[in-house]
């Protein structure tokens, strides 16, 4: 019988990767961490203004103005108030995620079992997952990397090799996935086992029936 997996948390003291796209992205070997694919379409501009201005109003609540496109990152908050942020921010886009909007191409079982069959093809090789879900918009996943291996090249090929197979099989053509997906390295035992429990609840979250997803947990 196989040995049950590990799955370590953040290491201050470890080597770390820090990768400057859109975002900083905290990239960390033997580490799980919590990453989101989505679709293209999967937010309409009109969801992302409608987000974008219940974060700002929660600001102004809280004494803090901000006039700019783009919303703050936590740390240029007051340290009261970016905890709460965060959660606030993140709650909020996951709620509109979970709208499904766009296409939901992956609603249709041989598109998401594309995905799943990408995801399951270099685990335990390259990496190890503890739990995927395909959602009809969006994908999130927990993982964690071997030595030698990232989740940045990873990621790509994720990305790539499923979006060629679905436009094929869906007679269509151009871009997919959004392309950079949302990554966040687990801090501790109880935020895995959080995220663990949040990817197994988000179809009945959705109000997307179980059955109609692909969905897996190494623990299960």
């Amino acid at each position: 019988m196989p040995e049950p997996r590990k799955f370590g948390a953040f290491d201050r003291d470890a080597d770390l990767e820090v990768r400057q796209r859109d975002l900083p992205r905290w990239f960390q070997a033997g580490v799980a961490i919590f990453i989101t694919f989505r679709t293209i379409d999967s937010m309409p501009r009109d969801v992302v203004s409608g987000w974008h201005a219940d974060i700002k109003r929660w600001l102004k609540e809280n004494g803090i103005q901000c006039d700019s496109e783009r919303l703050p990152e936590a740390n240029a908050l007051p340290m009261r108030l970016r905890n709460e942020y965060s959660k606030v921010r993140d709650r909020g886009w996951q709620e509109r995620l979970d709208e499904c909007h766009g296409e939901c191409v992956l609603k249709r079982t041989e598109c998401a079992k594309i995905v799943a069959d990408a995801l399951r093809h270099f685990d335990g090789d390259r990496y190890d997952l503890a739990s995927f879900i395909v959602m009809p918009n969006h994908v999130h996943l927990i993982a964690q990397f071997r030595r030698g291996f990232s989740l940045s090249r990873q990621s790509e090929s994720w990305l790539r090799f499923s979006a060629t197979r679905i436009n094929r099989l869906s007679n269509r053509a151009g871009a997919f996935w959004q392309a950079e997906p949302f990554d966040h390295l687990i801090r501790s035992e109880a935020q895995f086992w959080y995220l663990m429990n949040y990817i197994r609840d988000n179809p009945g979250n959705a109000g997307v029936k179980m059955d109609d997803i692909a969905y897996y947990n190494v623990f299960e």
